[in-house]
């Protein structure tokens, strides 16, 4: 009878711990820079700037940043800005027009789109989507159409680039969104 409580107490047990939602794990993801991403934004891949070259207007313009974090502008070529801040890029690209293409030049870098976020998963419809600032968990997976019917509603796996590489985290769905993350969205069990 013992063996018998035993077995059916194990078993609920299991049965139970599926309907729990697991520990949120942010402390990582919260080092990377959360909220307003304002001047802690690194340029990177897939975000397009707006160059404005005071007085020069043939090169001001809007430049996309490659996969290998430059841009490529008339006169200096290309330069290399990925992991600068957009104060950062317009030091490094006023540097180059002064070495003998522009007499005093003062440079202003904006980011015009960042780059896409991802989202996977139990979500309606999965894939890449343009960043909205300001975002949540929660406002991308309406961006995404919504939940699918099996998905946990309650929590996502974010993951973002931070300086040493790839973080990953088990964050509620309040939880600040960045430019190129990747979220997935869970299945739950009942």
């Amino acid at each position: 009878m013992n063996r018998r409580l035993l077995c059916l107490a194990l078993a609920s047990s299991l049965a139970l711990g599926g309907c729990l939602r697991p520990d949120y794990r942010t402390a990582e993801l919260d080092a990377t820079g959360t909220g307003s991403i304002g001047a802690r934004y690194t340029l990177a891949a897939g975000d397009r700037l707006r160059v404005i070259v005071f007085g020069q207007d043939n090169l001001s313009n809007i430049y996309a940043v490659d996969g290998a974090g430059r841009i490529a502008m008339p006169l200096i070529g290309t330069v290399a800005i990925g992991g600068q801040s957009t104060g950062e890029a317009a030091r490094i690209i006023e540097g180059k027009l002064a070495a003998g293409y522009v007499r005093e030049p003062h440079v202003t870098v904006e980011v015009d789109a960042y780059r896409p976020f991802y989202i996977l998963g139990e979500v309606t419809t999965s894939g890449q989507y343009p960043y909205v600032s300001g975002m949540t968990v929660e406002t991308a997976v309406a961006i995404a159409a919504g939940f699918g019917p099996r998905a946990a509603r309650d929590y996502a796996v974010l993951t973002r680039q931070g300086p040493q590489g790839f973080v990953n985290g088990i964050v509620p769905m309040t939880y600040p969104v960045r430019p190129g993350d990747t979220i997935v969205v869970k299945e739950r069990f009942f």
